[in-house]
Order: structure tokens, then sequence, then C-alpha cells
């Protein structure tokens, strides 16, 4: 029995379980600090990006001269429409010029590659080969005019057939003159 004067000293009865379930409660509260001091400092990273972006997007981007032009040359209409009695106003810097095409003129060994290599190299259709000067010498005797005529005109012989200008219909006269030139001095003796 207890002394008279004291009253009963009263134990707390934790469980197991219970000893757990609060350190169970110490981390998730840690835990949740951490996340909650993790989204701020995110948060805080984000809006600060994008302040730095706004102040510097005008000075570097949106002011600048370069960047206007090509916007304007982006966003302009494709063509204008007029109304039946209404004339087109034209400036002078609205129309731009139209630059020539600059024509590059190829040489005899150029227009051999590009184009008489595939008969001329393989010896197609009767075409006589580059370097055999066995097929070229009746050929050749008769004349270069000949030569440079049946080349661009094209050509139905006993022997074989050519294709007027070779069959490239964009190549220049001189440029297959040049290609007859070269195939005739790789195939004298």
């Amino acid at each position: 029995m207890p002394p008279l004067g004291k009253p009963p000293k009263q134990t707390r009865i934790t469980s197991p379980r219970s000893k757990h379930l609060n350190r169970d409660q110490k981390f998730f509260d840690r835990y949740s600090l951490v996340l909650g001091v993790l989204a701020a400092a995110t948060i805080g990273l984000i809006v600060l990006a994008m302040k730095l972006s706004d102040m510097t997007q005008g000075v570097y981007t949106r002011d600048g001269a370069e960047y206007q032009a090509a916007l304007n040359a982006r966003i302009r209409p494709f063509g204008e429409i007029y109304l039946p009695g209404e004339e087109h106003a034209t400036t002078a810097a609205q129309v731009e010029p139209v630059p020539e095409p600059v024509a590059t003129v190829m040489s005899g060994p150029q227009v051999y590659n590009s184009a008489c290599i595939a008969c001329h190299g393989t010896g197609v259709a009767g075409a006589p080969m580059t370097g055999d000067a066995a097929a070229w010498g009746p050929r050749i005797a008769q004349g270069m005019d000949t030569l440079n005529e049946h080349a661009v005109n094209g050509f139905t012989g006993s022997l074989g057939f050519m294709p007027a200008k070779g069959g490239r219909l964009d190549l220049s006269d001189d440029e297959v003159h040049a290609a007859i030139q070269y195939m005739v001095n790789e195939s004298s003796l």
C-alpha cells in the first residue's frame, strides 16, 4: 500500500505499436518539411527564370531590327485583293529584282563524264569507245564539222545510232563540240 501523503504513481503503459507510430509521424513530418522547402525553392527558381527572360528578351530579340524584319516577312500575306476598278500601287521597294542565272559552261571532259561516257565508255549501240583509234579513225577522217553536226543533231548510220546531243538537250552546241574534241584527242593515234 502506498504512503498516505502521496498519491499513487501512475505508470503509462505504451505498446510497441504506439512507439512506431510516433517515430513514423516524426519521419513523415520531416519528409513533408523537406518536400515543402524543395517545392518552394523550385517555384522561386521558375519565377526568377521567367523574370530574367522577360527582362532580357526585349533587349536581344524583340526590339532588334533584324527580328522585326523577319517577323514582318513571316506574317506578310501571300497576295493582295483588289476590287474591279482598283489599281495596284507598287513601289520600287516592293518590287524585288530577279537575279539573272549564272550560265556555267562545262568543259569537254566534264560533258564527256556527265553524258557521253554512258555510250562511248562501253560501246553501247555501236558507239566508238573513247581511246579506240581503229573505231574513231574513219569518223575522224570525215572531219570535225561532220562529227560536230552528227553529235549536235543526231545521226543514224550503218554502225550505230547517235542521239542528238547524246540525249542531253540541256547542253549547248559549244559544250557538245568540246566533248567531241576531247574524245577525238583521246582516240587519236
